[in-house]
Protein backbone atom coordinates (compact mmCIF):
# COMPACT_ATOMS: atom_id res chain seq x y z
CA UNK A 1 0.00 0.00 0.00
CA UNK A 2 1.28 3.17 -1.18
CA UNK A 3 1.68 6.20 1.34
CA UNK A 4 0.27 9.87 0.98
CA UNK A 5 1.76 12.75 3.35
CA UNK A 6 2.83 9.59 5.26
CA UNK A 7 -0.58 8.31 5.34
CA UNK A 8 -1.66 4.95 3.52
CA UNK A 9 -4.15 5.46 1.25
CA UNK A 10 -6.49 2.81 -0.05
CA UNK A 11 -5.92 2.06 -4.19
CA UNK A 12 -9.23 3.34 -5.58
CA UNK A 13 -11.48 0.98 -6.80
CA UNK A 14 -12.54 2.88 -9.82
CA UNK A 15 -11.59 1.43 -13.33
CA UNK A 16 -8.56 3.37 -14.08
CA UNK A 17 -9.18 6.22 -17.43
CA UNK A 18 -12.54 5.41 -17.10
CA UNK A 19 -14.72 8.86 -17.59
CA UNK A 20 -17.52 7.92 -14.51
CA UNK A 21 -19.47 10.96 -15.62
CA UNK A 22 -19.97 9.47 -19.20
CA UNK A 23 -22.67 7.94 -20.68
CA UNK A 24 -23.85 4.61 -19.30
CA UNK A 25 -25.18 1.81 -16.96
CA UNK A 26 -23.82 1.24 -13.45
CA UNK A 27 -24.21 -1.33 -11.31
CA UNK A 28 -23.25 -0.01 -7.80
CA UNK A 29 -23.87 -1.31 -3.87
CA UNK A 30 -23.26 0.99 -0.78
CA UNK A 31 -22.94 -0.31 2.32
CA UNK A 32 -23.76 0.71 5.36
CA UNK A 33 -20.75 1.19 8.42
CA UNK A 34 -19.86 -2.42 9.76
CA UNK A 35 -23.06 -3.35 8.02
CA UNK A 36 -25.16 -2.49 11.04
CA UNK A 37 -28.95 -3.64 9.22
CA UNK A 38 -30.34 0.17 9.78
CA UNK A 39 -32.99 -0.72 6.79
CA UNK A 40 -34.98 -3.59 7.71
CA UNK A 41 -35.10 -6.59 7.93
CA UNK A 42 -36.40 -9.95 5.19
CA UNK A 43 -39.15 -12.38 5.97
CA UNK A 44 -39.99 -15.23 3.94
CA UNK A 45 -37.59 -13.10 0.91
CA UNK A 46 -39.19 -10.23 1.21
CA UNK A 47 -37.80 -6.91 2.45
CA UNK A 48 -39.72 -5.16 4.92
CA UNK A 49 -38.52 -1.34 5.04
CA UNK A 50 -37.83 -0.11 8.75
CA UNK A 51 -38.27 3.90 8.56
CA UNK A 52 -34.64 4.27 8.15
CA UNK A 53 -35.30 2.43 4.99
CA UNK A 54 -38.19 3.81 3.82
CA UNK A 55 -35.52 6.68 3.55
CA UNK A 56 -33.26 5.50 1.97
CA UNK A 57 -35.72 3.81 -0.96
CA UNK A 58 -36.90 7.62 -1.12
CA UNK A 59 -33.71 9.53 -1.46
CA UNK A 60 -32.98 6.65 -3.98
CA UNK A 61 -36.22 7.41 -6.01
CA UNK A 62 -35.47 11.39 -6.07
CA UNK A 63 -31.87 10.70 -7.86
CA UNK A 64 -33.13 12.36 -11.03
CA UNK A 65 -34.71 15.17 -9.16
CA UNK A 66 -31.24 16.70 -8.38
CA UNK A 67 -29.36 15.10 -11.24
CA UNK A 68 -32.02 14.81 -14.69
CA UNK A 69 -29.67 13.42 -16.73
CA UNK A 70 -30.04 10.15 -14.69
CA UNK A 71 -32.27 7.25 -15.18
CA UNK A 72 -32.97 4.69 -12.35
CA UNK A 73 -33.41 1.24 -12.99
CA UNK A 74 -33.98 -1.63 -10.86
CA UNK A 75 -33.05 -0.94 -7.17
CA UNK A 76 -33.06 -3.21 -3.86
CA UNK A 77 -32.60 -1.48 -0.40
CA UNK A 78 -31.77 -4.55 2.06
CA UNK A 79 -30.98 -4.43 5.58
CA UNK A 80 -27.57 -3.44 5.25
CA UNK A 81 -27.51 -2.19 1.81
CA UNK A 82 -28.65 -0.60 -1.12
CA UNK A 83 -28.12 -2.07 -4.89
CA UNK A 84 -29.11 -0.62 -8.16
CA UNK A 85 -28.17 -0.02 -11.81
CA UNK A 86 -28.05 4.14 -12.49
CA UNK A 87 -27.55 5.20 -15.79
CA UNK A 88 -26.05 8.15 -16.88
CA UNK A 89 -28.01 9.54 -20.39
CA UNK A 90 -25.91 13.12 -21.07
CA UNK A 91 -26.43 12.02 -24.48
CA UNK A 92 -22.57 13.11 -25.14
CA UNK A 93 -21.96 10.94 -28.24
CA UNK A 94 -18.72 12.60 -29.06
CA UNK A 95 -15.74 10.26 -29.18
CA UNK A 96 -17.83 7.12 -28.22
CA UNK A 97 -18.64 3.76 -29.66
CA UNK A 98 -21.95 3.67 -29.40
CA UNK A 99 -23.03 0.04 -27.58
CA UNK A 100 -27.21 0.36 -26.97
CA UNK A 101 -27.60 2.54 -23.91
CA UNK A 102 -24.39 0.18 -22.11
CA UNK A 103 -21.53 1.80 -21.17
CA UNK A 104 -20.00 3.43 -24.66
CA UNK A 105 -16.42 2.45 -25.56
CA UNK A 106 -13.81 5.55 -25.94
CA UNK A 107 -12.28 5.18 -29.29
CA UNK A 108 -8.96 4.77 -29.83
CA UNK A 109 -7.33 8.21 -30.84
CA UNK A 110 -6.86 8.54 -34.67
CA UNK A 111 -2.88 8.57 -33.67
CA UNK A 112 -0.32 6.02 -32.46
CA UNK A 113 -0.09 8.35 -28.95
CA UNK A 114 -2.10 6.83 -25.93
CA UNK A 115 -4.99 8.29 -24.74
CA UNK A 116 -4.38 11.35 -22.78
CA UNK A 117 -7.25 10.54 -20.18
CA UNK A 118 -6.54 10.42 -16.91
CA UNK A 119 -8.79 10.61 -13.84
CA UNK A 120 -8.10 13.68 -12.20
CA UNK A 121 -8.72 15.91 -8.96
CA UNK A 122 -10.78 18.55 -9.82
CA UNK A 123 -14.61 19.36 -9.75
CA UNK A 124 -16.40 16.45 -9.07
CA UNK A 125 -20.11 16.95 -10.18
CA UNK A 126 -22.33 15.04 -13.15
CA UNK A 127 -20.37 11.78 -12.10
CA UNK A 128 -21.26 9.00 -10.62
CA UNK A 129 -19.06 9.48 -7.56
CA UNK A 130 -21.40 13.01 -7.53
CA UNK A 131 -24.91 10.91 -7.70
CA UNK A 132 -23.86 8.10 -4.81
CA UNK A 133 -22.43 11.05 -2.35
CA UNK A 134 -25.91 12.91 -2.81
CA UNK A 135 -27.93 9.91 -2.05
CA UNK A 136 -25.58 9.45 0.86
CA UNK A 137 -26.25 13.00 2.34
CA UNK A 138 -29.67 13.05 1.85
CA UNK A 139 -30.01 9.70 3.68
CA UNK A 140 -27.52 10.45 6.37
CA UNK A 141 -28.98 13.94 7.20
CA UNK A 142 -32.63 12.15 7.75
CA UNK A 143 -31.90 9.04 9.28
CA UNK A 144 -29.77 10.60 12.37
CA UNK A 145 -33.15 12.10 13.03
CA UNK A 146 -34.49 8.48 14.29
CA UNK A 147 -30.70 6.97 14.46
CA UNK A 148 -28.01 9.57 15.29
CA UNK A 149 -25.16 7.08 14.94
CA UNK A 150 -26.21 6.41 11.37
CA UNK A 151 -23.24 5.89 8.77
CA UNK A 152 -22.51 4.03 5.84
CA UNK A 153 -19.32 2.55 4.71
CA UNK A 154 -17.12 5.15 2.85
CA UNK A 155 -16.75 3.94 -0.24
CA UNK A 156 -18.98 2.05 -2.80
CA UNK A 157 -18.65 -0.45 -5.33
CA UNK A 158 -19.73 -0.43 -8.82
CA UNK A 159 -19.50 -2.17 -11.91
CA UNK A 160 -19.50 -0.90 -15.43
CA UNK A 161 -22.08 -2.63 -17.29
CA UNK A 162 -21.02 -3.72 -20.30
CA UNK A 163 -23.58 -5.68 -22.34
CA UNK A 164 -27.53 -6.76 -22.34
CA UNK A 165 -26.35 -10.71 -20.77
CA UNK A 166 -24.65 -8.24 -17.85
CA UNK A 167 -27.31 -5.97 -17.65
CA UNK A 168 -30.08 -8.56 -16.94
CA UNK A 169 -27.56 -11.11 -14.82
CA UNK A 170 -27.41 -7.92 -13.06
CA UNK A 171 -31.29 -6.94 -13.03
CA UNK A 172 -32.39 -10.20 -11.99
CA UNK A 173 -29.92 -10.66 -9.27
CA UNK A 174 -31.15 -7.55 -7.25
CA UNK A 175 -34.63 -8.67 -8.19
CA UNK A 176 -33.64 -12.15 -6.18
CA UNK A 177 -31.23 -10.32 -3.56
CA UNK A 178 -34.25 -10.67 -0.90
CA UNK A 179 -34.82 -14.27 -1.79
CA UNK A 180 -30.99 -15.30 -1.67
CA UNK A 181 -30.36 -12.98 1.74
CA UNK A 182 -29.41 -16.43 3.77
CA UNK A 183 -26.83 -16.95 1.63
CA UNK A 184 -25.90 -13.31 0.51
CA UNK A 185 -21.84 -12.36 0.99
CA UNK A 186 -23.47 -9.32 2.97
CA UNK A 187 -25.42 -10.59 5.30
CA UNK A 188 -23.53 -10.35 8.60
Amino acid sequence: MKKFNGKYRIKSSRLPGWDYGRDGIYFVTICTKDRRHYFGNIRNGVMNLSDIGEIANTCWLAIPNHFPFVVLHNHMVMPNHVHGLIEIAKNDSHNTVETQNFASLLQKPKTSQPSSYKNKFGPQSRNLSSIIRGFKIGVTKNARYIQPDFKWQSRFHDHIVRNENSYYRIKNYIINNPINWDSDEFNR
